[in-house]
């Protein structure tokens, strides 16, 4: 079971290499774009129809990974309704609410600052460790692909014709290659933003510290 959900995972990577080895030159950074068409069928491709675009679609990274949701176009109904006072009184509800359940989460997690700085370390650590095991995997699927392409240079040389299966498996290991450097790349990205992350909680959980012993003065001041 687990060799065919790697074959499975592979032949997508593969797939999606394929096609972004053929894009045109215009294609950004090579995103795919996925959307739903007339007939209800889910369409990858390097561009969107226009009928298209306002019904709302993602954007794909080389990996299959989705990089970004675009929504749907709102209907004039809809801006009106955004526009009005109910709305706005919605709006403000939803950040408190936000608000309290992180200013919960965070009083739930941590006791101090340090606990955070602490969370953050462990976090990044993990982080570097897992972008250090895949920069292994791809200096070890590079050395599979150099042995290949030896073995296939020294059929040719002995007048000999390179065997389809040596073609697949070096055409393979690239895609796993490719495949592997999107993940360190967006892994590397992770770590910025789990640090934003972490940074955020410190600014937060220090307004909550400052809440509570501003309370505690208050309390402490006689009548």
């Amino acid at each position: 079971m687990e060799v065919r959900r790697r074959s499975a995972v592979l032949a997508l990577a593969l797939a999606l290499a394929g096609l972004l080895s053929a894009s045109p030159p215009g294609f950004a950074a090579g995103y795919l774009y996925r959307y739903i068409d007339d007939d209800g069928i889910t369409v990858i491709n390097f561009s969107i129809p226009p009928q298209f675009v306002q019904r709302g679609y993602e954007i794909l990274n080389q990996d299959g990974s989705v990089f970004k949701v675009v929504p749907r176009t709102l209907t004039p109904d809809e801006l009106a309704n955004r526009s009005g006072e109910g709305y706005k009184a919605q709006v403000k509800a939803e950040e408190a609410e936000r608000l309290r359940k992180w200013d919960r989460s965070l009083l739930l997690r941590y006791s101090t600052l340090e606990d955070i700085e602490a969370a953050r370390g462990r976090a990044q650590r993990e982080l570097r460790i897992r972008i250090s095991i895949l920069r292994g995997n791809v200096s070890a699927l590079k050395q599979r692909v150099q042995t290949n392409q030896l073995r296939a240079a020294n059929i040719e040389r002995g007048g000999g014709r390179v065997p389809v299966t040596v073609v697949e498996a070096i055409t393979a290991l690239q895609g796993e290659i490719a495949v592997t450097e999107r993940s360190i790349e967006e892994r590397e990205n992770e770590v910025e933003v789990v640090d934003l992350g972490f940074q955020r909680d410190i600014v937060r959980f220090t307004l909550l510290l400052d809440r509570v012993e501003l309370r505690r003065r208050y309390s402490r001041t006689p009548d």
